[in-house]
Order: structure tokens, then sequence, then C-alpha cells
């Protein structure tokens, strides 16, 4: 005889991998974030201080490395001032795309994006070098800065 009773699939399985899933992406995501060019020597700075939540790189940071010379690092592309313009444009439109697609309200009026630009340069690097980054991101409308340093001991 047939039973009437309903059949129910057994979960445990499907949660089983859905807490894999979740673990793998958790590790995938903290490891991949890390964006330091090994290559850059910073400064050592007296007053330097950790930035707060420096273990992971959110969507509301971008960190640019320069190296010696003044040229921007991204990766293992090396750019120059015209070529790294052109990237710091394009991570604006990201940026302005990204706040566009989560619903914030972005005003270009003002023209001022809430990422903080994580400046890494080298010891060796000119202020006028820095200062051309740093005019070069204003100029797309990034309005906040942090300087990295090592804490001298």
């Amino acid at each position: 005889m047939i039973s009437k009773e309903k059949a129910e699939p057994n979960l445990t399985p499907l949660l089983d991998i859905v807490f894999q899933l979740i673990t793998f992406f958790m590790l995938v995501i903290n490891f991949a974030s890390d964006n330091y060019d090994q290559r850059i020597n910073l400064p050592d700075a007296g007053s330097a201080r950790p930035v707060e939540d420096d273990s992971r790189i959110s969507e509301d940071r971008l960190v640019l490395n320069v190296d010696s010379e003044g040229r921007l690092l991204q990766g293992e592309k090396v750019m120059g001032i015209d070529e790294a313009a052109q990237s710091i444009r394009h991570q604006a439109d990201l940026v302005k795309l990204s706040l566009r697609s989560s619903g914030v309200k972005f005003d270009p009026a003002t023209g001022s994006l809430p990422t903080t630009i994580i400046l890494r340069a080298d010891k060796e690097t000119t202020f006028g070098a820095v200062l051309g980054i740093i005019k070069a991101c204003q100029s797309q409308g990034f309005r906040k800065f942090a300087l990295k340093a090592m804490i001298r001991s």
C-alpha cells in the first residue's frame, strides 16, 4: 500500500554547502583586499598614527601607490602623470556609478566624492610629484586624502 504522506526534501546538504560558500567568500575577500605595493618605501614620521580599520580596504577608500620617480603603480603597471590622471578619472567614474547604483545621491555641482584617497608615496618621491597626483584626484572630485607613513619608533 502506498503511503499518503508528503515527501519533504532533506535540506541539510544544501545548508552545508551554503555555509561552506559563505566561509570561502569571507576568506577570499579578506585576502584579496590587500592593495599595498611592496616596492614603496614609506617615509618615517613621528606624528604618524594608524588609520582606523586599516586591515581591510573598503569601497570608500582608494589606495594609490607612487614610486620614487613620481609614477603611479597599479599592480604590475607603471604609469606616468598623464596615464595616472586617466586612471584616476576612470576610478572616479566607477565611484560615481557605484553611488548611483546604490541609490546614494551625488551632486555633480559640488563634485565631492565620499571616497578617501590613501596616498602611499615613496620616501624619495618629490613633493611636486605628490602634489600632481593630489591635483589630478581633486579635479575628479576626490576631497579626502590620507598620506601613509611608517610610525617612527
